[in-house]
């Protein structure tokens, strides 16, 4: 994180502009349990694209779902998400719904389909470890969607999701052979959302082989991990957004994280120490 506060976020998105990179901002946050917070989400967004259209930067938002009150009332939910997609579209910007844990997949979906029919500026996150994960993007291509490939990183159980990382790998790799054709029909905004450069360099032969341009291939890296590979890939001609993470809540975030999958202690101390 480059700060607590947006300032900061903003500040960090319009120095990685100068490197030909966009950015995706997220404040960190879920699971609320009044409406007043999420509407509170609301407007802070709100802020955030007209700062962000203000600073001339290429930025996307990205929320969770149960940050703009899925818990309390899925309706309330829906109407904070139309909002939110009006005010992206304002800005020419794009607003993306981000998946938690099993427990939200299907009302998270419910959620996007009903909101991608009136508003296309607005994509939703997959999980490559989910074993539904295959069958929901294949139901979303009738919408021409807009989808954020990641691995995942809750804890989920064998009869859920792959639990091996090779097992892991494949099917992620699986899924972009499949979703690159949809690409290629126009059918489908495919983000693969991922550090594994080796796998992205695996994505983008597939995407060569379909004659698709560089700039067709678009990855999503968090702030401070990888950033000399997120300049590399920007130079190529890849479309590149560094997705920058602010708030107040980022202790109780990264010790659930670390506590939910022990993969995620792994994986930040080899950034740490690589």
């Amino acid at each position: 994180m480059p700060g607590d506060q947006f300032d900061e976020a903003l500040k960090a998105a319009v120095a990685f502009k100068a490197q030909g990179i966009g950015s995706l901002f997220t404040r960190l946050g879920e699971n609320v349990t009044d409406l007043s917070e999420a509407r509170a989400t609301v407007e802070h967004y709100e802020s955030v694209l007209s700062s962000a259209s203000a600073a001339g930067v290429d930025a996307e938002i990205s929320v969770k779902p149960t940050q703009l009150g899925l818990d309390i009332d899925a309706d309330a939910a829906y109407a904070n998400l139309e909002r939110l997609a009006r005010a992206a579209a304002k800005s020419k910007s794009f607003l993306w719904l981000d998946m938690e844990g099993s427990a939200y997949t299907d009302a998270t979906l419910d959620l996007y389909r009903r909101l991608r029919v009136g508003h296309p500026r607005t994509g939703v996150c997959l999980q490559a470890y989910l074993l539904r994960t295959v069958e929901d993007a294949l139901g979303l291509l009738e919408l021409k969607p807009a989808i954020r490939l990641v691995k995942g990183a809750y804890a989920e159980p064998p009869d859920r999701a792959f639990t091996a990382k090779k097992d892991v790998d494949a099917n992620y790799l699986a899924l972009c052979s499949l979703l690159l054709a949809e690409v290629k029909r126009g059918r489908l905004r495919l983000v693969l959302g991922t550090h594994d450069v080796e796998l992205i360099a695996r994505v983008a032969r597939f995407a060569q082989a379909l004659r698709l341009e560089r700039a067709q291939v678009e990855v999503n890296m968090l702030y401070g991990i990888r950033t000399d590979q997120q300049v590399r890939l920007a130079a190529e001609g890849y479309v590149v957004k560094d997705l920058i993470a602010y708030g107040d809540a980022w202790y109780q975030w990264y010790l659930r994280r670390l506590a939910e999958r022990p993969a995620n202690v792994m994986f930040v101390a080899r950034q740490l120490f690589p």
